[in-house]
């Protein structure tokens, strides 16, 4: 069974054609899947940044540190606990 697939339609002007046609001859693709293809890498990048945090050398350490060595809870996290306590 072959899989199903979507449409997708754009209109632009013809400066904006042209330069994706020259583009997908460049590459030796057609304009449909130049777009899909580029599309395709736009869409996993954007949704990679989502789901990933980069952190610099030094906030990394600190971050572990905090998880290795975190910090006694104050007054406010220690009634907020006991608030939650009572209310489940």
């Amino acid at each position: 069974m072959a899989a199903k697939t979507e449409r997708i339609s754009a209109r632009v002007n013809e400066n904006v054609y042209e330069t994706l046609t020259r583009a997908a001859g460049i590459v030796g693709a057609t304009v449909n899947q130049f777009l899909v293809q580029s599309a395709l890498e736009k869409a996993q990048t954007v949704i990679e940044e989502e789901n990933v945090i980069r952190l610099s050398g030094e906030s990394a350490k600190r971050f572990f540190d905090a998880i290795e060595n975190p910090p006694e809870p104050n007054q406010k996290l220690i009634a907020a606990m006991k608030a939650h306590k009572e209310l489940t």
